[in-house]
């Protein structure tokens, strides 16, 4: 019942002083983030108060896919997570301080901040989660077409004969990031999840490849064979 009602309280404070445009990092993507690492967490001694806490606020500001400074929104977040929380939940115990703040540090993949805790580990994991399966390969797209960026080079797809450049087409950020993910993963729990919905986005792919051949039927099957986890 305590963290509900922590959950309850970040939820109204979300509400009141975090509307945001971005589909990717709105308060769905939060809950989501909450209830993966809370089944990460099951069985546990992790602190559960700051896992709540570091989901519901490792986005607090996250700075555009195509910004200079996008590998220091993870740390911009923490420190302001911790003015939040001495400013508006003064009861909040601040002995979790350090712990929330390294959570949140830490669960950026382009901050490379390893994750040193079992809380951040949790954090990272489920954060990462969100990038794969079908809510992931919809955030692909969502944020590509945000960037006016194209869904991919019809010529070379997958990069067989130039470099990736997930800047330019949104199918290279399959190879370039989405699917490296499952090797990062720090919990047993979190990588098996992450090759589990790694597949999904191989599958998605081998479809486009059989599409872009005329064989709408059907899966690339030497697709599946080259990206499989």
């Amino acid at each position: 019942m305590i963290l509900d009602n922590w959950q309850q309280r970040f939820e109204q404070w979300m509400q009141q002083h975090h509307a945001s445009d971005d589909a990717a990092h709105d308060i769905s993507h939060f809950r989501r983030v909450w209830a993966t690492a809370r089944q990460l967490a099951q069985g546990s001694e992790a602190d559960q108060q700051v896992i709540l806490t570091a989901c519901y606020f490792h986005d607090i500001v996250s700075l555009a896919k195509n910004h200079p400074q996008r590998h220091l929104s993870s740390r911009m977040a923490a420190e302001k997570t911790l003015t939040i929380l001495r400013d508006d939940f003064p009861d909040f115990p601040a002995q979790a301080y350090p712990a929330v703040a390294h959570a949140i540090e830490a669960h950026s993949f382009s901050a490379r901040i390893p994750a040193e805790s079992l809380e951040a580990k949790i954090v990272q994991d489920a954060d990462r989660l969100e990038a794969l399966g079908a809510i992931g390969l919809a955030r692909v797209f969502a944020v590509a077409g945000a960037l006016n960026v194209a869904l991919f080079d019809s010529d070379d797809p997958f990069a067989d004969r130039r470099a990736l450049d997930d800047k330019r087409y949104a199918l290279d950020h399959f190879q370039s990031k989405l699917l490296r993910l499952p090797h990062t993963m720090q919990t047993e729990k979190g990588r098996a999840l992450a090759e589990h919905n790694a597949r999904y986005l191989v599958d998605f792919m081998a479809k486009i490849a059989a599409e872009l051949k005329g064989e709408p039927m059907r899966l690339d099957e030497a697709v599946i064979r080259r990206f499989y986890p």
